[in-house]
């Protein structure tokens, strides 16, 4: 279990990935039942579990070293992974390109699911089901898991017209986001610190900037995230 929590090569090998906490016990009950072992600390009670769930009761000071929190919450728990499978573009779809901060991409899957918007992922994202993003994600992951494209069919859907890109960036080319209707598009966010890669800023239809005080630069990625999946659909 510690292995799950800390290692993405360990996750892949075993298919399988971890979750820590009561909240997300809850969640992946009622949209993600593939758990396959629950620990939880000696006293607890565990709610029903899917008959297959190897389960085992444990002292708090095993939690505290098999948990990856300061403080756990006596519950931890492993799922089946699921497939990173190969999305079929299409618009109205959020492409997120190398977001490397697990906790900026769980805030985007879990804001990307209250809006309803199906999110992609390309190009070095952060692992989508490391517990920091699971974490992050509120149960997200378990309801609409992200999916996967390889950068070079995105670049040749945009080429051939079968998708229009709007990217988020900072050019003089830029339009108001406020301006552009967005319903119809494949929007891209990209790296918190290098911005979307040049590969797809050129291939892009539009590009779009959230206007701000000119002292400011930039805004964080999940909440320009936020801002994105919020105009597409208005």
């Amino acid at each position: 279990m510690r292995r799950l929590f800390s290692s993405s090569a360990y996750r892949r090998e075993c298919r399988q990935f971890a979750a820590e906490g009561w909240k997300l016990l809850d969640e992946a009950l009622r949209w993600y039942s593939r758990l396959t072992c629950v620990l939880v600390t000696e006293g607890q009670t565990l709610p029903p579990l899917p008959p297959q769930t190897r389960t085992a009761a444990i002292p708090a000071s095993l939690m505290q070293s098999v948990s990856p929190m300061r403080t756990p919450q006596g519950i931890a728990f492993a799922l089946e992974l699921p497939e990173l499978v190969q999305s079929a573009l299409h618009g109205g779809m959020l492409l997120l390109d190398r977001i490397q901060d697990p906790g900026n991409l769980g805030t985007i899957l879990r804001t990307a699911d209250a809006f309803d918007i199906p999110v992609v992922l390309t190009n070095g994202c952060a692992d989508p089901f490391s517990e920091k993003t699971v974490r992050a994600s509120m149960g997200a992951v378990f309801r609409t898991p992200p999916q996967s494209v390889p950068l070079d069919e995105v670049l040749r859907a945009a080429k051939t017209g079968s998708i229009a890109l709007a990217t988020t960036a900072l050019t003089p080319a830029a339009q108001d986001i406020r301006e552009v209707s967005l319903h119809d598009m494949v929007a891209v966010i990209g790296s918190e610190g290098q911005g979307i890669c040049r590969e797809l800023l050129e291939a892009s239809e539009k590009q779009v900037i959230i206007p701000m005080a000119p002292r400011c630069e930039s805004l964080n990625a999940a909440v320009a995230a936020a801002l994105v999946l919020w105009q597409m659909k208005h």
